[in-house]
């Protein structure tokens, strides 16, 4: 891998994705509970299975969805394309800050209401992500 730009584009995106993994966490941990608070104790092991397939978890498959992109990037033995750095940036800025309509951002702000964990974390990947979701000038 060559370094110079192409590996500091690398650690812009790694810096996203873990504040991101962060962000799901709590979000995740919370949607638990919830869950947890209608169905009763999730038997150890069938998270993952939730997750995957009810429901309830589903609106939390777009932020997945997003961070695994990101890692299959930084992780690709190629350099990381401007468009590839441009287009994570504004897909997490459209998720997490564009108030699209939709299910992810009525469940997000509910969260957003609900817990100072989960703002903290917002403004965590707030702090990395430019005005209108593109990269800070530095990162490209």
């Amino acid at each position: 891998m060559a370094h110079g730009m192409g590996s500091h584009d690398r650690e812009r995106l790694r810096d996203l994705s873990t504040r991101l993994v962060r962000l799901h966490r709590l979000l995740l941990d919370r949607e638990r509970g919830l869950y947890e608070d209608r169905h009763g104790a999730i038997p150890s092991g069938e998270l993952f299975g939730l997750v995957l397939n009810d429901e309830q978890f589903a609106w939390l498959r777009l932020l997945s969805s997003l961070i695994a992109r990101i890692d299959d990037a930084v992780d690709a033995d190629e350099a990381i394309a401007p468009e590839t750095m441009r287009s994570a940036f504004r897909e997490a800025h459209r998720l997490l800050k564009s108030g699209d309509p939709g299910e992810f951002r009525d469940r997000y702000h509910a969260a957003l209401q609900d817990s100072p964990d989960i703002v903290m974390a917002h403004a965590d990947v707030s702090r990395v992500l430019g005005s209108a979701g593109d990269p800070p000038a530095a990162a490209l």
